[in-house]
């Protein structure tokens, strides 16, 4: 038998065919000969404790005015794919987590999920930065005003952001002297009843916000730059930054020596990082992007690699239904 993939996405019809990395990986596993299968979040149910959802088989091509066929809906015990890619995008709300709870269900039952679905619930992507402070510029997260009032003075420059955000929504930069302060910090914490983080300005922004892969615990050996717009802070792409390919320095691989073992013991198989300067600023475990900008620029298949380390992992948890094909 083959293996057989689930993925649970946004709506398949609405991505952007040229850019997206769910799409890539859905590719790189239908060369494998693995039998792909579709679900949005609202497919994903329990029942009398057991993970079921509501499937369709799905093809995808390389066609950007048709890059995928959908067929007839059946609904399945969750357990019984190999394999389910967790890929849809944030918001980071109380529904993604009610899916982990059923997607761990599955887990317990044998599927492979990637990324692991506590390892989604625990790593939120501001806060896990915490665990390697060893990495990092200077940063505070706190739903008090004046702690983080303090913090800017004592900084100078600082970027202020929610913990829930992506994309750079949010993203303030704010010095001692600015007469926003009060009003941002306000706005951000709810009036002291939502968290909110505070990291010094890495002025090295200009240069990029390299976006590195990891698989596994194993970084690509490029990146990608994320150079902000003219006039803006913030260099992510949806914020309208562009991207230039760079090799990894000797930091970066420092930096990723330093996450990969705890990235490797939570089930974290595919994950981006991003680091400005010589530091780390996030920790991106929901869904990772800049596969195919990385693919292009580099010819590489890292949604390939990236089934190869899948395959692996079945292997090793001695999986019969999943051997035939997992090595192809």
């Amino acid at each position: 038998m083959t293996v057989t993939l689930g993925v649970v996405m946004d709506p398949i019809g609405n991505i952007k065919f040229h850019k997206d990395s769910t799409l890539a990986m859905l590719q790189a596993a239908q060369s494998r000969g693995w039998r792909l299968y579709y679900m949005e979040m609202a497919d994903l149910y329990l029942q009398d404790g057991i993970a079921l959802a509501r499937i369709r088989s799905l093809q995808v091509f390389n066609d950007s005015e048709r890059w995928y066929q959908l067929g007839e809906r059946e609904e399945v015990p969750l357990h019984t794919l190999d394999v389910v890619l967790m890929r849809k995008d944030p918001p980071f709300d109380m529904e993604y987590i009610y899916a982990t709870y059923i997607l761990e269900i599955a887990e317990n039952n044998g599927t492979l999920v990637v990324n692991r679905a506590q390892s989604l619930r625990d790593a939120n992507e501001k806060v896990f930065t915490s665990h390697f402070p060893q990495c990092t510029t200077p940063s505070l997260i706190s739903r008090g005003q004046a702690q983080l009032r303090d913090f800017i003075n004592q900084q100078g420059e600082t970027i202020l952001k929610p913990l829930e955000g992506m994309g750079g929504a949010s993203i303030f930069k704010v010095s001692p002297d600015d007469p926003n302060t009060s009003v941002i910090l306000e706005t951000l914490t709810d009036h002291g009843q939502r968290y909110t983080m505070a990291q010094r300005f890495i002025p090295e922004i200009s240069n990029g916000d390299k976006r590195i892969l990891l698989i596994d615990g194993v970084p690509i050996p490029y990146a990608l730059a994320r150079i902000p717009a003219e006039g803006e802070l913030r260099g992510n792409l949806a914020a309208g930054g562009r991207g230039v390919g760079v090799e990894l320095t000797e930091r970066d691989y420092w930096i990723c020596s330093q996450v990969a073992p705890k990235l490797r013991e939570m089930g974290l198989i595919f994950v981006g990082i991003d680091v400005i300067g010589d530091y780390l600023t996030e920790i991106n475990v929901t869904s990772p992007t800049c596969i195919r900008e990385l693919d292009a620029l580099y010819d590489l298949d890292i949604a390939g690699q990236l089934m190869g380390a899948i395959a692996l992992r079945l292997q090793q948890a001695h999986n019969p239904a999943a051997l035939d094909n997992a090595t192809n």
